[in-house]
């Protein structure tokens, strides 16, 4: 693909300097200017670290999904089952809502489900004794996913971590580090990041909002070429094309001399080589590829304020399938992951499950089984206690 450059004062002060000369050149000789460079298009990167700089940091989309899907996983509230018996005074719940010195329980949660969401993997560290959990010095800390590799034994299965904090390295057992990853179609440990599916989307987001800032700052024109063409034929001097190019960059760009128009004497002609934002359809493709990017984290465009999605009747509707589709599915399996890891530790089963009751996503669902149950005559009153969980 041929993209165009401005010429031949386009180039930024200490820029393209071979560029400038080629421009010159073209001038002298044929009275027309026009330099065309080979382009290829520049992908992120699918570590942990190019995604949350590029997505999570720099992309307001993603930034949004990410916080809204953490933020509603975190606030689900989870309850504790020693076979059929709920345990509210389970020592894990308590290690749960005050995991370690610096975090708390929604705290603690809303980075696991970042990191599961940035990077595919979440990894968390249990320190202090397998037996007392609940007593001081006992904690859980989340791990950095780029900074945890996967040690495996000679028949492919892992054997532990290692952990890289500055210089050092430090081995992790299996047993002490709890790994919670997401499906990944080919490869046997680590997990597949939801950004990374829209990777395409987010840096088409991305190219489009540095697309529009560069266009203010270019005098919200699109660049082109000017074309010297005097009637009694003859070329611009070298002092003459220097003095061209001062007064344009001086005079002519920048978004406090938008739309100024540009002064030709006799002999120059504008012509415009770049594509119009209703050419490009501009609005259309950020729309889409912010859709996308809702897509692959579950969230549904219209609860973002998307327009063109009418996938939903109402808001109330894209909200409660947020929940159901997308919300739900990751606490769920995440609390299965964390009742093996704490089972273990407390050395007892448990079962950990959300409490929807506390959902208040779900509320109308709530009200219309209960409103069902009470009109329910042929069940007793301990029967519908058990229907709705209690």
């Amino acid at each position: 693909m041929k993209l165009p450059f401005r010429l031949p004062w386009g180039a930024a002060p200490g820029g393209f300097p071979m560029a400038e000369e080629k421009a010159a050149a073209a001038i002298t000789a044929h009275r027309f200017a026009l330099i065309a460079g080979e382009g290829e298009a520049r992908w992120t990167g699918r570590s942990y670290g190019a995604l949350a700089r590029e997505g999570f940091m720099k992309n307001p989309v993603a930034h949004r999904c990410v916080r809204m899907v953490s933020e509603a996983a975190a606030s689900i509230g989870l309850l504790a089952y020693h076979g059929e018996r709920e345990r509210p005074e389970h020592p894990a719940l308590a290690l749960i809502a005050r995991p370690n010195s610096a975090m708390t329980g929604p705290d603690f949660l809303e980075a696991l489900y970042g990191q599961l969401l940035l990077s595919g993997n979440a990894y968390v560290e249990s320190v202090g004794s397998r037996l007392q959990i609940a007593q001081t010095g006992n904690a859980l800390h989340l791990l950095r996913p780029d900074r945890v590799s996967i040690v495996t034994g000679a028949d492919g299965w892992p054997i532990g971590y290692d952990y890289r904090a500055g210089a050092k390295t430090r081995r992790i057992a299996l047993g002490d580090l709890l790994h919670v990853k997401l499906f990944h179609p080919l490869d046997d440990h680590e997990g597949f990041a939801p950004l990374a599916a829209a990777q395409v989307a987010l840096d088409l987001h991305n190219a489009a909002g540095r697309w529009n800032k560069a266009l203010l700052d270019n005098s919200a024109r699109p660049s082109g070429a000017l074309v010297y063409q005097p009637k009694e034929g003859g070329n611009l001097s070298a002092d003459q094309y220097q003095r061209l190019k001062t007064e344009l960059d001086e005079g002519y760009s920048g978004p406090m001399r938008a739309g100024r128009p540009l002064l030709l004497e006799g002999g120059l002609d504008w012509k415009s080589m770049g594509l119009s934002p209703k050419d490009m359809d501009f609005v259309e493709a950020k729309n889409g590829a912010a859709r996308d990017i809702a897509l692959a984290f579950g969230v549904p465009p219209m609860l973002l304020g998307i327009p063109g999605d009418n996938t939903y009747a109402n808001y109330q509707e894209a909200n409660r399938a947020f929940y159901r589709l997308t919300v739900l599915p990751l606490v769920t399996r995440t609390a299965a992951s964390l009742s093996v890891f704490l089972g273990d530790l407390t050395g007892e089963a448990l079962k950990l499950v959300a409490d929807l009751d506390t959902v208040a996503g779900l509320a109308a669902e709530r009200d219309a089984l209960w409103a069902r149950l009470g009109a329910a005559t042929f069940l007793t009153d301990e029967e519908k206690r058990a229907a709705v969980g209690y």
